[in-house]
């Protein structure tokens, strides 16, 4: 592929669902998963109404993390590894950084089987929630979305992701 014809398609975006550019990345049925995640962790209305609420068509806390750290393993090594294949920039790599380990640590301390209200009643849960709501603004608005939408249900997730 000549430069000029990879430059003009940097730009170009898929909306195939919901407006959320599903293939101009080349992993991005693992940056969906990050997005969602850190939608989630990101909304404490979300958190409230849903998870809180035990809605299950969202999941919980443990299931936003493990879709965090899954396939990436974000648990182990920066996302700055995945710049260009999930990630846009060093930027948006950092701000997932940040709230990947403000999560993890919680979790760590509380416990992956603890009730919701452990993560949501932690002293540092507010500072993790800014860290994700950071990151989940700088993706979202990499992808040409709106960071104040609601959550979409696993369900939502899972059609989007799935193999074509």
């Amino acid at each position: 592929m000549q430069g000029s014809e990879k430059s003009s398609r940097r730009g170009r975006r898929s909306t195939t669902m919901g407006g959320m550019p599903l293939n101009d990345m080349p992993w991005w049925r693992w940056r969906a998963n990050v997005r969602s995640a850190l939608h989630m962790l990101s909304d404490p209305v979300f958190q409230q109404e849903c998870w809180l609420a035990g809605r299950e068509e969202y999941g919980d806390v443990t299931d936003a993390v493990y879709r965090l750290v899954e396939d990436t393993w974000l648990d182990n090594w920066s996302a700055e590894k995945y710049v260009g294949t999930v990630f846009r920039d060093s930027q948006e790599a950092a701000l997932v950084d940040v709230a990947v380990l403000r999560v993890l640590r919680i979790m760590h301390q509380v416990g992956a089987d603890a009730p919701v209200a452990a993560y949501l009643e932690h002293h540092g849960w507010p500072e993790a929630v800014r860290a994700a709501r950071e990151a989940h603004v700088r993706m979202a608005a990499g992808d040409g979305d709106d960071a104040d939408e609601p959550p979409r249900p696993l369900a939502v997730l899972e059609m989007m992701t799935a193999a074509r």
